[in-house]
């Protein structure tokens, strides 16, 4: 499922706000999280940011799109207006937020399964984001990631909930969030669902940004949630594979191939070694770039 999914920049977009949904439109980024929940204040423009949704894939204007919608969690009392009336053509899926635990992803899997039952929608159409906002969903990471492998393409962090509930404090090498960054990829990746990392607070820091756009690809991300555009070109240009990349990843499928027909599933050649651990990482390297570029 995830093989399908290129998502480099998910950025968030206040739906009932028009301009900002205009603005994005332009944008050259990977995936829209229209937002219903934290952004879209006071309550009653909630059904104002639905109807938008409505009517901009009505308008065709979310044509080629991969739209994530991100819902109010089950406690809000919203949801199920939420996802009711989003269960559309031209949506891909949902970001459901404060997943704390894998029941909280296995009920809004049903709840999904339940209203395309009812709109007689195929089964699994609409896919899952859970965002990963507190201590305790970083610890259930596991169970979150397998309560409904059908849907669950991927997990994003939330720093800024999860440093609240912590009682910490951010600093300027962001060792504070790391054991939770580390936990959340290693825990997708345990489990084949794509690792997002969290949003860069400090949105005109580019220099910053930088910094831990290395560090969440290092420990194993593969897309960064965004809330300013000025952040895409940084972001793509991290979570692309590079030339470099791309050459050693065809030069060790070529050397596979040569190891192959010599009878050897792991050999050294020109002080190069190849084995399936650096042919699997050759072919992920690959499989994004023919993402990206068609």
């Amino acid at each position: 499922m995830t093989n399908d999914c290129l998502m480099r920049s998910l950025m968030f977009v206040p739906a009932h706000n028009d301009k900002l949904m205009d603005s994005a439109l332009k944008r050259d980024v990977d995936v829209l999280l229209l937002d219903i929940e934290d952004s879209v204040q006071p309550a009653e423009n909630k059904q104002k940011a639905r109807d938008n949704i409505k009517k901009y894939l009505e308008e065709g204007k979310l044509k080629n799109k991969i739209i994530f919608p991100r819902v109010n969690d089950r406690e809000s009392g919203y949801l199920l207006q939420d996802v009711y009336q989003l269960t559309l053509n031209g949506i891909t899926g949902f970001m459901y937020p404060k997943s704390k635990k894998g029941e909280d992803i296995y009920f809004f899997g049903k709840l999904l399964e339940t209203i395309e039952y009812e709109k007689k929608i195929p089964r699994y159409t609409f896919k899952i984001i859970a965002l990963i906002e507190t201590p305790g969903a970083v610890l259930n990471i596991q169970d979150i990631c397998t309560a409904c492998p059908e849907r669950l393409v991927a997990v994003a962090f939330g720093c800024e909930d999860f440093m609240t509930e912590l009682g910490g404090k951010h600093d300027d090498k962001s060792d504070s969030v790391f054991t939770a960054r580390a936990m959340i990829a290693m825990g997708a990746k345990a489990n084949k669902v794509i690792p997002i990392d969290t949003v860069h607070v400090k949105v005109h820091d580019l220099e910053d940004l930088e910094r831990n756009l290395i560090i969440g690809r290092n420990l194993g991300f593969e897309g960064m949630l965004v809330l300013n555009p000025k952040e895409l070109p940084l972001v793509h240009q991290y979570y692309s594979p590079t030339k470099d990349e791309i050459a050693w990843a065809n030069e060790m499928l070529s050397l596979s191939k040569e190891a192959v027909a010599l009878g050897k599933g792991v050999a050294v050649k020109d002080g190069k070694f190849i084995g399936p651990p650096m042919v699997k990482m050759a072919n992920d390297i690959l499989r994004k770039s023919l993402l990206i570029n068609g």
